[in-house]
């Protein structure tokens, strides 16, 4: 017996529309069960604010006035060896962390959230140890004698 060629239309299923024919308002993507998605700049601002509070700790008299801060990159960017990661003003007690040279022009052997951390860190160390005229494994000795 031949098939019709109809086709057969399948129902569609009921739209979810309010009273005045819209969509309405949505729902949050991640649910009250799920925590909030973190980003790259989320991380890069919580790595960088953990390590200078530890550092603060460290050094409260040389820290205290001194502010962190944190730019995408720095305003004459050339090329891959020309940029700078970081920029000190002693005069005006700031040290800025420039966001994408520091993520992007490293050459991680592992690209996961431990070693990206790791490099944010050593940046920071290195920043306010050229603030403060130190050499960097001299800011913390005690953190790494377990090595």
């Amino acid at each position: 017996m031949p098939r019709s060629r109809r086709r057969e239309v399948q129902p569609t299923p009921p739209k979810r529309l309010n009273r005045h024919g819209r969509r309405g308002v949505r729902g949050p993507v991640t649910g009250p069960h799920l925590p909030m998605l973190q980003g790259r700049i989320d991380f890069f601002e919580m790595a960088v604010a953990s390590c200078a509070d530890y550092l603060k700790g460290l050094w409260p008299d040389a820290l205290a006035d001194v502010r962190f801060e944190i730019a995408a990159a720095p305003a004459g960017a050339l090329g891959a060896e020309d940029v700078e990661r970081w920029a000190v003003d002693t005069v005006r007690g700031r040290i800025t962390l420039f966001r994408v040279p520091i993520e992007r022009l490293a050459k991680l052997h592992r690209n996961d959230e431990l070693h990206k951390r790791m490099l944010i860190e050593s940046c920071v160390y290195r920043a306010v140890a050229e603030y403060l005229g130190k050499d960097p494994w001299d800011l913390a000795p005690d953190r790494f004698r377990h090595f």
